[in-house]
């Protein structure tokens, strides 16, 4: 039994223990190319959310983190077989269920660990923030917390050579061999301003890629994987560290 994993633990630790952090992890159950799982962002964000928590804990933080919620925004793959849609209204009426809970309970500090582009929780947060005025409530992407160029040699945001090399190193029983894998070649909207990304639309999934991923795989490794991950946890973790110590009536200087 890990002592930070609430699915693991029981009431008779629980009883008399107190929190400081409670983390949620979030993920999204959809096609990852042709190689992939749909589930891979669950099991990253299992993952890493264990993973940082560990590091928290070592460190002396009190941070539980919550069981995965498995499903996200998907509303722009609709048409891809499977893939499970959670509307952002669903997602707020979830987040202001479990606020509940922890404001009830005391547990003031929390922290959404996001392991899926399509999922987007600040307005949400917003909104609650008032509902919840003595929470200090948070999200962050783990995806976006290292310069992947610093790991991976091909770009991309969805099956890529950094989530297939997490996915190879973390589950390789799930990893269809990458000759099988598709190039995750993104075609490129035609309005210039989408391009140049200071406009915003969602893209249409099955027009942007005909193998559902966006990324060449192709020179993905688990040793690339086994170091990102690690230096990933360690990221995060700190995070969760920082949240735990920090004055929630001082937060600013």
């Amino acid at each position: 039994m890990r002592p930070y994993i609430l699915a693991e633990n029981n009431w008779k630790n629980l009883k008399d223990e107190r929190f400081e952090l409670a983390v949620l992890p979030w993920g999204a159950t959809e096609a990852h190319n042709y190689h992939m799982p749909y589930g891979t962002d669950i099991f990253e964000a299992d993952a890493i959310a264990a993973g940082a928590g560990k590091f928290a804990w070592e460190k002396g933080s009190k941070v539980i983190i919550l069981p995965t919620i498995p499903f996200g925004v998907n509303t722009g793959q609709s048409d891809i077989y499977l893939d499970i849609n959670m509307n952002p209204s669903t997602q707020f009426a979830i987040l202001k269920d479990i606020l509940t809970v922890l404001d009830r309970q005391g547990v003031k500090k929390f922290l959404i660990v996001n392991s899926h582009g399509g999922n987007d929780f600040k307005t949400m947060l917003r909104e609650l923030g008032i509902i919840f005025p003595e929470m200090l409530l948070m999200t962050c992407n783990w995806f976006q917390a290292l310069d992947k160029k610093l790991y991976f040699e091909e770009e991309g945001d969805h099956a890529d050579e950094m989530e297939t090399s997490l996915i190879m190193y973390l589950h390789p029983q799930l990893i269809l061999p990458l000759e099988e894998a598709g190039d995750g070649k993104e075609k490129k909207s035609v309005i210039p301003g989408l391009q140049e990304k200071w406009a915003w639309a969602e893209r249409k999934w099955s027009q942007v890629t005909e193998d559902t991923g966006i990324g060449n795989p192709k020179k993905s490794n688990p040793d690339k994987g086994k170091k990102y991950f690690e230096d990933v946890c360690k990221k995060v973790g700190q995070l969760m560290v920082d949240i735990c110590n920090a004055d929630t009536t001082q937060l600013y200087k």
